[in-house]
């Protein structure tokens, strides 16, 4: 086999992203669905989230030099400094290029997907257009939303109920939240109304997997419980920080919770489909 396989009037593809797309497929039950196309789309995929995933890791690591630039702050100390000032303006400029780094990532995803149709003979549809409820789910999107109010609640008491380096802790946790959240809306923004890629009935399911699988990626909300432990958790365990503790531990347990019971209907789904 020559080192790349060339899809009819496509771009050329690796033939390790080609076997990777079988195997995705054959995971699916899709054996119908020819995977030249699909192998450059699952690419694009899996190299935006590993970028938007360093992204991310870049952004709570400088979240937490901000954090300590400003250290040490007196327990005293209500009011912010020149210099704590400057650090949250730091703060906000790398809040604004993550949302543009996770903007742009996405949006060349989607410039992917768009030659990939381009490509294809004829366009398929959806009867109705697939929206959030479908593509995310309910339990999903009542967790992210959860997630994040519960997240703003706890450092806005924070910002109003504790004083010196732990309100300048909250401060920098609700600007990763507003930063994070902004990125979260702009990504599903992208997964809910991208035009559909296939030319068939078995392309258009493929195309709706990946769309939920995209939507479940962006919608975990693992920065969120990450941002408090770059600034928050540096007092011991305190009734504040074990409250944070315990909102942390259940919100997992919740997610593990709804990934068995989606796992169990997928799984009836199929056996009620092998069925007919």
């Amino acid at each position: 086999m020559s080192e790349e396989a060339v899809p009819e009037g496509g771009s050329p593809v690796r033939p390790a992203h080609l076997e990777i797309a079988r195997l995705w497929l054959a995971a699916r039950g899709l054996t119908d669905v020819p995977p030249p196309l699909l192998a450059a789309r699952l690419t694009a995929r899996r190299r935006a989230r590993l970028a938007a995933s360093v992204l991310l890791a870049v952004f709570l690591c400088a979240a937490a030099l901000v954090y300590v630039s400003a250290l040490p702050i007196r327990p005293a100390d209500d009011e912010l400094g020149t210099q704590r000032r400057w650090a949250l303006v730091v703060l906000t400029v790398l809040v604004a290029g993550v949302v543009l780094g996770l903007s742009l990532l996405d949006r060349w995803v989607r410039r992917v997907d768009q030659q990939a149709g381009a490509e294809l003979p004829r366009r398929a549809t959806h009867s109705v257009r697939p929206g959030w409820r479908t593509v995310l789910g309910v339990p999903r999107a009542a967790l992210l939303a959860i997630t994040y109010a519960a997240a703003a609640v706890l450092a806005l008491v924070a910002l109003t109920v504790r004083d010196g380096a732990a309100k300048y802790a909250a401060v920098i946790l609700l600007i990763g939240l507003c930063g994070v959240g902004a990125g979260t809306a702009v990504q599903l923004r992208h997964v809910f109304t991208h035009p559909v890629v296939a030319d068939d009935e078995d392309s258009l399911k493929a195309d709706f997997l990946m769309r939920v699988e995209d939507a479940r990626e962006v919608a975990l909300p693992t920065v969120v419980w990450s941002l408090p432990i770059v600034s928050v958790f540096d007092t011991g365990l305190d009734p504040w920080n074990t409250g944070w503790l315990v909102f942390m531990i259940l919100s997992i347990i919740a997610l593990l919770l709804i990934t068995a019971w989606e796992g169990r209907r997928a799984l009836a789904a199929q056996h009620a489909s092998s069925a007919r």
